[in-house]
């Protein structure tokens, strides 16, 4: 599955745009590797997701079409989840 419909899905971005403009602005990681939107994650993948004032590390444990949102949870571990001190205004999410 494509990282930016995976970040959609699991709900770790609100909205596959976002996920594709976070992509192109390459703040988005694939096990320690600068990805682009089209890029393939598997199980087992950590994900290094950077926007707003957040850093989040997760670990692909499942991979789904489909799922409905009380479930979305359950396709990730997060490993990290922290504030920065510098925020990156052009990429924030007002609605989280």
């Amino acid at each position: 599955m494509r990282i930016d419909k995976y970040l959609k899905i699991s709900r770790l971005v609100k909205r596959r745009s976002l996920a594709k403009t976070l992509c192109d602005a390459k703040r988005v990681m694939i096990n320690d590797r600068v990805v682009k939107a089209g890029a393939n994650v598997q199980v087992g993948d950590e994900i290094t997701i950077r926007y707003g004032n957040k850093l989040v590390v997760a670990k692909i444990e499942q991979i789904k079409e489909h799922v409905r949102k009380e479930e979305a949870a359950t396709l990730y571990e997060i490993i990290k989840n922290e504030k920065l001190e510098q925020v990156d205004s052009e990429l924030i999410d007002d609605d989280e």
